[in-house]
């Protein structure tokens, strides 16, 4: 019986898989036999985790790129497709993160916000789309936020940004599905990286642990688990939800 888990022969495109969640995606992925393009800006970052795709017998390439660049994203897509083949994954994973009350959000920082979330998303998929369409099979994996869920008191542009990415999810989820072409939407609670401890701090982490039921944040690898899940045959009948590891963290009434 074959593994369902497995991704033999699959090409991932996993943006903003340099370092933490998004290197956790391309290792995981890696692991199960799917070759990966690795992108982000940071670029020794992402050629460390090129390397430790290839010590895992898998082929990587790497671009650095803006995902809010959409002829810089078509260009990506052709390359790919040469060097390897179709794009078969996309995995939106990109992202920044700030602590900010409105007043303090500057028109800069909140258009950079939507720049990397909301407008790199949609053109990579725009990018990507047309060759999943070809073969009549594609995932995209889009990385949102339970604060996309629920918000917060905190970080309204972000939050917003991470909603958007819900509503890209479930608009795709319908217009793709013909060419089944299944979307979803991840949207991790505290993920244990390196930049919410860069933005919040460990003691302030340390304190909205105690406010999750299981009582810690996840270690990168746990998302991963969600993303190859619905990338393999395993999420074939999937498309269209948002999915949030998050310990328990938005039980209502808790």
């Amino acid at each position: 019986m074959t593994d369902p888990t497995r991704l033999d022969g699959k090409i991932a495109w996993i943006t903003g898989s340099g370092r933490g969640m998004g290197r956790a995606h391309a290792e995981l992925m890696a692991a199960r036999g799917a070759d990966i393009v690795v992108h982000d800006v940071l670029q020794e970052e992402a050629e460390a985790t090129a390397t430790a795709v290839r010590a895992l017998g898998r082929r990587a390439i790497v671009f650095h790129d803006s995902v809010a660049d959409p002829e810089a994203m078509r260009k990506l897509v052709a390359e790919t497709r040469n060097k390897l083949g179709i794009i078969d994954i996309l995995v939106n994973n990109a992202g920044i993160g700030q602590h900010l009350t409105t007043e303090e959000i500057t028109p800069e920082m909140f258009q950079r916000m939507f720049d990397i979330h909301v407008k790199g998303s949609f053109f990579c998929a725009q990018a990507v789309v047309p060759g999943m369409v070809e073969q009549r099979s594609g995932r995209i994996i889009n990385i949102s936020s339970n604060w996309g869920m629920v918000a917060a008191p905190v970080c309204a542009h972000y939050c917003a940004a991470k909603a958007a990415v819900l509503g890209l999810s479930k608009a795709w989820a319908k217009e793709f599905a013909p060419y089944n072409i299944l979307v979803n939407a991840i949207c991790p609670g505290g993920v244990m990286t390196e930049m919410p401890i860069r933005v919040q701090g460990m003691e302030k982490i340390r304190a909205k642990e105690k406010l999750v039921p299981l009582g810690r944040w996840a270690a990168p690898e746990e998302i991963s688990y969600a993303v190859a899940f619905l990338a393999a045959e395993t999420g074939a009948f999937i498309t269209g939800q948002s999915i949030s590891p998050n310990g328990g963290e938005t039980i209502v009434g808790f």
